[in-house]
């Protein structure tokens, strides 16, 4: 990330222009600037910290319009995160207005419910390993969704251009009246994960019943991913139905495999787009990603900025069979066990480290969590330039694992195989490990940590070791008992995604709709409702395959995460589900940000 500017002037309407300042965690002097306090909402109860994954979970919230602990004193420690101001639509100001009342009305309700339910009842389970389109009739499970989507948003398809990338790829294009603006570029992906025969009488509802409460919608892909998918279709729906043509262009780009890698769908639509707008055409692209929840008595919306590196390893063991009456010291699956246990015992050393998305997000917390311990503020306030501080800070915000495991990278024992008969030697044994990759480590750095790993147990059970292609031991041609071969299990590592940056008037504008549709959403006013912080996304997205068409990359769906918790809103597993009033708030986020960027000039 390059060092930005002393500051940061973003016009986001050709006539008011939004200060950030410079970053303190860009800067060698400690920040002076003082910030006037403002209203603030404040949500009882400590949380824990923030999980940026699509987690969607309804929240009361408690306007004090207070400073809370800082009630009439200014805030220096603000600066340690910069805020945007909120911004609204000006031209088309009349129009946001009128479409944030329909949204509030229970037809509009209505409708919703029957546009996301409608498309859940349409199954769209995607798997891994999948044949090429056109061999693998698993894939044939999108023609009815296409069909669905064509009469379900009939506006959308009389008046947006489409192309079906690799068959099943979904790639729109709305044409504005100024061609030589960058198009925005809006993603969401049409499948979802399978559901496990087995567990289907543990949901409340059938899992494709797209059921409605009166409250949450029900259903495999109501939160993950055709809630986002749908809030967009819907977006462009009723803006067409009110009458609206863009100055900008807007393009979707809806992938049907990234539950299972992004293989064929949005591997493909990558392609497309490069070689119909080229590189680095698009304004920003938004796609699924973090969203906003109650944290240390505040409300933090946190917009993925990157997304950590990806690598599966296949640890395989090899040995001589035989009958089992007459066992080795050490089967297969035995040293197996051993070098798992190795792997669990040793896991990555793991820092905070300054000028990293995660770094930043505890800076947030510190300049605008009204609630966090006052130890952890202070120390992370320090950690600007004190190493002691930042280790401080560092050791109490370890002790949430989901924050430590949002830092470093992690490694998780996912699969595991050997034998076939109880009466005899297994000959081979393999397991796969899945690593999730800091954002400043690499796959190499994976690669080579695995492979020091295990070399002294192979050395200990005598068996040549490869690892990654290039022979570790055995080199001498020695006699050995058996083989250790490591390696990227499916050929789909992937690298720590480059940073979004967020000292770019794009950040500022997007930081801006976020607000705006926050306080819209509840009828508040002024800046400090929710406050915009830089996130991270500990799994991958297609946009693993959009990195050349913008560096303005963010993953964000503006999911109401509340207290809740992945799990508790079912995503990939039993239940899962939406509350309704969190899907017409992702709507009116789709709708502010489309009007938005329509206005928009850096």
């Amino acid at each position: 990330m390059s060092t930005p500017a002393p500051s940061l002037t973003a016009s986001v309407h050709g006539e008011k222009a939004h200060q950030l300042p410079l970053p303190a965690y860009a800067q060698e002097q400690e920040p002076k600037r003082k910030t006037r306090c403002a209203g603030r909402t404040l949500v009882k109860g400590l949380v824990g910290v923030l999980a940026v994954l699509t987690v969607l979970h309804s929240f009361d919230i408690v306007d004090l319009r207070s400073c809370g602990a800082n009630h009439g004193v200014a805030n220096p420690s603000a600066d340690l995160c910069p805020q945007a101001s909120a911004v609204v639509p000006e031209k088309n100001g009349e129009l946001w207005k009128s479409l944030g009342k329909t949204f509030d009305s229970d037809a509009f309700k209505m409708r919703a419910v029957q546009w996301l339910g409608g498309a859940v009842r349409v199954p769209t389970q995607s798997y891994d390993k999948m044949g090429p389109v056109g061999e693998d009739p698993r894939w044939e499970v999108f023609e009815p969704f296409h069909d669905y989507l064509l009469n379900a948003f009939p506006q959308v398809h009389a008046t947006l251009g489409l192309t079906k990338v690799n068959t099943y790829g979904l790639v729109y294009h709305w044409k504005g009246s100024d061609s030589s603006l960058k198009p925005l570029l809006l993603a969401a992906h049409q499948d979802v994960v399978p559901v496990n025969p087995d567990t289907v009488d543990e949901w409340n509802y059938p899992p494709f019943s797209g059921h409605y409460d009166g409250k949450r919608l029900w259903g495999r892909g109501s939160s993950d991913d055709k809630s986002g998918l749908v809030g967009i279709l819907s977006t462009i729906e009723s803006l067409l139905e009110r009458g609206f043509q863009p100055t900008r262009s807007v393009v979707l780009a809806f992938g049907f495999d990234e539950e299972a890698s992004g293989l064929h769908g949005a591997s493909a639509i990558s392609k497309y787009l490069l070689s119909t707008y080229g590189e680095d055409a698009f304004l920003l692209l938004v796609d699924e990603g973090g969203g906003f929840q109650n944290l240390f008595g505040g409300v933090i919306a946190t917009p993925g900025i990157a997304e950590k590196g990806y690598i599966d390893v296949r640890v395989e063991v090899t040995s001589p069979g035989g009958h089992s009456s007459v066992p080795p010291e050490h089967t297969s699956i035995g040293m197996l066990a051993q070098l798992l246990v190795h792997y669990e015992a040793n896991p990555y050393e793991v820092h905070l480290s300054r000028g990293t998305p995660v770094y930043w997000t505890s800076q947030c917390l510190a300049a605008h969590a009204p609630e966090l311990p006052h130890k952890l503020r202070k120390s992370l306030k320090k950690a600007t330039k004190s190493d002691k501080a930042l280790k401080e800070a560092e050791r109490e915000l370890f002790k949430d694992k989901t924050f430590k495991a949002l830092v470093g990278t992690t490694q998780a024992i996912d699969l595991i195989n050997g034998g076939v008969k109880t009466n005899a030697l297994p000959e081979q044994a393999w397991a796969v490990v899945n690593h999730r990759i800091a954002t400043e480590s690499s796959v190499d750095a994976v690669k080579a940590h695995d492979t020091a790993l295990l070399k002294g147990l192979a050395q200990d059970f005598n068996l040549s070791y490869t690892a990654f292609g290039s022979r570790i031991t055995g080199e001498d041609g020695g006699a050995a008992y058996g083989t250790l071969t490591i390696g990227d299990a499916w050929g789909a590592a992937l690298e720590p995604a480059p940073v979004s940056p967020i000292d770019a008037p794009e950040y500022a504008l997007l930081s801006g709709t976020i607000k705006a549709t926050y306080n819209a959403h509840r009828e508040l006013d002024g800046n400090d409702n929710i406050i915009v912080s830089p996130g991270i996304m500990s799994g991958n997205t297609d946009t693993r395959y959009y990195w050349a068409l913008t560096p303005h990359i963010y993953r964000y769906n503006h999911a109401n995460s509340g207290n809740g918790t992945a799990l508790e809103n079912g995503v990939h597993t039993v239940n899962e589900s939406i509350d309704v009033d969190a899907f017409l708030e992702m709507i009116r986020f789709f709708t502010t940000l489309i009007l938005n960027a329509d206005e928009f000039s850096a």
